[in-house]
């Protein structure tokens, strides 16, 4: 049996659409938890559509056009607003959003995505996630760390780090985002202060140096 095609896996989806298009709403799937940020009766799924020709090129996506293959001058501003980084690694910090920390961990040495990130980067990225996590989920507002890889906008390597407010049950699992489109901004001094508290927490655990948490990406 050879793995599905997105033409297969595409026509299976299109079998169970509606006669506008749309596929029915699950209410005993995910809206159906307790957890979950939209009133049920007001949802309507937007009609399927057909398949891309093929997936578009992203930022970088040819080592040599990315922005780590720039000069140091001219590398983007968000790499200076830096909370933390070695020689290896720079965290980032998102201070306009409504989260109590949005961290990003970006390879600075090496361009590379997830799936060809080199053994010896490997090895330390797994050791920096278990760092930056046990950093953010110390913070007193933050209940639970999530981890959150995209990647179809840029194709150098980006792992975010959200933090869930403390007790704040509804936001828990992966509505946090839909929440967070929605939720006031938390202050930048807060935003910074929550930051460099991961990030002297982190250099506590592996090294490195401690920044000055900038508005970034």
């Amino acid at each position: 049996m050879q793995p599905e095609s997105p033409e297969e896996y595409h026509a299976r989806i299109a079998a169970h659409l509606g006669a506008d298009g749309r596929l029915p709403v699950a209410v005993e799937e995910m809206p159906g938890w307790d957890i979950y940020p939209y009133e049920v009766g007001s949802l309507r799924m937007k009609p399927l559509q057909p398949l891309a020709d093929s997936e578009p090129p992203r930022r970088g996506e040819d080592a040599a056009d990315c922005w780590c293959a720039g000069p140091p001058d001219e590398r983007p501003e968000w790499l200076d607003g830096y909370v933390w980084r070695n020689e290896r690694w720079v965290l980032t910090a998102n201070l306009e959003q409504s989260l109590p920390v949005f961290l990003t961990l970006v390879p600075v040495s090496t361009h590379c995505d997830l799936p060809s990130v080199p053994a010896d980067l490997a090895a330390e990225m797994g050791q920096l996630i278990v760092a930056i996590s046990a950093a953010v989920e110390a913070l007193p507002s933050v209940g639970r760390v999530q981890l959150a890889k995209w990647g179809d906008g840029g194709a150098h390597l980006h792992l975010a780090f959200l933090g869930r407010p403390a007790r704040v049950l509804q936001f828990r699992g992966s509505p946090l985002l839909d929440w967070a489109e929605n939720l006031p901004d938390v202050p930048a001094d807060v935003l910074r202060v929550n930051a460099e508290f991961v990030a002297a927490h982190l250099a506590a655990a592996v090294g490195g140096e401690v920044g000055r948490a900038l508005p970034s990406r």
